[in-house]
């Protein structure tokens, strides 16, 4: 090949993909509070630096805020995000229920108003900072990317006791083996896009359990790992019976495998009755008629108990779809601010 030649022959073009940043969002914070008082001013003060660094790299749009959601709060968490607002209103939004709703009914509460608040993504997470502020970077950048849901999952349960570092890996094992599709270690500390929170207000459903609805909105998604620190102050809001109460919410939301065991276990009965029948048959052509009288009466309470623990299970499930039927709102907003 001639130099003149060489010269003529056109560039090679790349055929690789190009990545393509989203603008900067509009970052909404919502934080869920029950009776935060003793830790909300602190929180408010973190994320106001967070987001603060955040506009000052371009990272997110300055119109970006923190949204309060006041959960029925017996003590003072009003008034101190009243004044936090007044402060600085453009920083700072709040709504306040009626009463107590629960935690997954707030969370959802200020998806929808972030979203009815002109908002391009919201991360939701605790306000008593247990979960890193750091990670809100990384999950900036994965949406940047193009991902409309990121997930911020625990590294390690350092700070949790034996009893509740078990449950919690029974609970996750047991959601998985009942077929509902969360992350392990992941609570609500997440990143959704305006496009996810819009699918998320399709469902209508009272008996809400977002850690399993999000991840089946099939999205695209990603994670972000990070140390999960102790309580900035005030006490956990979730005890062991409201543990136990929303592990019931979450596996009564999504799966009707214990309904199919009361079948199995049902069929298992017979097979057992039959067996004893035999047994019984036995011991008085034997002429041992009275031996079996303790094997009658173990049969008799084993029975008695599974039939107990079965209209339980089946309780729940009629419970829950009653609740359902009755079409009353998730919360009631009294004041928006």
């Amino acid at each position: 090949m001639t130099e003149e030649s060489s010269l003529n022959t056109p560039p090679v073009e790349s055929h690789e993909p190009k990545s393509v940043l989203r603008p900067a969002p509009t970052l909404a914070m919502v934080i869920p509070c029950y009776n935060e008082e003793p830790v909300l001013e602190q929180t408010a003060h973190v994320l106001a630096e967070k987001l603060s660094d955040l506009i000052r790299t371009e990272e997110i749009d300055n119109r970006s805020f923190i949204l309060f959601v006041d959960d029925g709060s017996q003590d003072n968490t009003w008034r101190i995000a009243e004044k936090l607002h007044t402060s600085k209103p453009e920083l700072f939004h709040a709504i306040k229920f009626s009463h107590n709703r629960g935690h997954q009914n707030a969370v959802y509460a200020g998806l929808m108003t972030s979203l009815s608040n002109g908002c391009d993504a919201a991360i939701s997470m605790d306000a008593d900072l247990q979960d890193d502020p750091n990670a809100i970077d990384k999950m900036v950048a994965s949406y940047r990317k193009g991902d409309e849901i990121v997930y911020g999952v625990r590294n390690n349960r350092d700070t949790d006791t034996i009893f509740k570092r078990m449950t919690a890996e029974s609970f996750y094992k047991l959601m998985t083996w009942m077929g509902a599709d969360t992350i392990p270690d992941h609570a609500d500390f997440r990143l959704m896009s305006k496009m996810a929170i819009q699918a998320l207000s399709e469902y209508s459903e009272a008996n809400l359990f977002l850690r399993g609805i999000v991840p089946s909105l099939g999205f695209k998604s990603d994670r972000v790992y990070y140390k999960r620190g102790v309580r900035a102050a005030g006490e956990s809001k979730y005890p062991l019976s409201k543990m136990i109460s929303f592990a019931l919410e979450g596996i009564t939301s999504f799966s009707v495998k214990p309904l199919h065991l009361i079948t199995t276990t049902g069929f298992l009965s017979v097979v057992i009755g039959i067996v004893m029948l035999i047994y019984t048959i036995v011991s008085v052509c034997t002429g041992n008629a009275i031996a079996g009288w303790g094997s009658l009466m173990f049969s008799l309470w084993i029975i008695g108990g599974l039939i107990l623990v079965s209209l339980g299970i089946v309780g729940e499930y009629i419970g829950r779809i009653y609740i359902e039927t009755k079409h009353r709102p998730r919360y009631i907003i009294e004041t928006e601010i």
